[in-house]
């Protein structure tokens, strides 16, 4: 049985996360439930020069099989408890949208789904992007986490020698992948054998 993933894409910067994740979780045959807020949808505009949700773009095939909601459906399948699923992930998140999770605020589909997880002890991660980070986001961030979130900021490792932006994307985009129990073959995973040669020695 494929995998059942919500996915969120809220009006912070990295449309890129977004779209890489979205486009590898339908290359690995997963069921994505998507929905975007209006600052999202900016956001898709904005960096990606999308017009509107464009949801083949953001698959990367014709045939992606993603359901979308609208934001504003609180009555949305995806807002229920007796919706199961294996993980919600919100990418990009912003200081608002952590905030209204943080603070059990539920009036749209994206923070009722979010709020859904938490009590329902599905894994819900929060890809923050925002910095710097004030005493406000710090509380919000321990806010879900006691709750039982998981806050992973996009902050990508270097030790892989990235060259490309993309190198970048992806190794954010394989650690939100790894949280949810999706498999990738993105070279994002630190060995010993994977030593900066360039580096010194002690």
């Amino acid at each position: 049985m494929s995998k059942r993933i919500i996915v969120g894409i809220s009006g912070a910067s990295g449309a890129a996360y977004a779209q890489r994740f979205i486009e590898l979780l339908v290359a690995a045959e997963v069921e994505v439930h998507l929905v975007v807020s209006p600052l999202g949808q900016r956001l898709l505009h904005d960096e990606l020069g999308m017009e509107g949700v464009d949801l083949e773009v953001l698959a990367g095939r014709a045939d992606h099989g993603i359901t979308q909601y609208h934001y504003r459906d609180v009555g949305a399948s995806i807002a229920s408890g007796s919706f199961g699923h294996d993980g919600m992930v919100i990418v990009p998140c912003s200081n608002h949208t952590m905030a209204a999770i943080a603070n059990g605020l539920s009036d749209n589909v994206m923070h009722r789904a979010a709020s859904v997880a938490l009590k329902e002890r599905y894994r819900l991660v929060i890809c923050h992007r925002e910095t710097p980070l004030g005493l406000i986001e710090i509380r919000n961030m321990e806010q879900i986490t006691a709750a039982g979130g998981i806050v992973a900021p996009a902050n990508p490792g270097f030790y892989m020698l990235p060259r490309t932006v993309e190198d970048i994307v992806d190794m954010v985009v394989g650690r939100l992948l790894d949280l949810i129990g999706v498999e990738h073959e993105l070279n994002t995973r630190w060995t010993e054998s994977e030593a900066n040669p360039r580096a010194g020695r002690e």
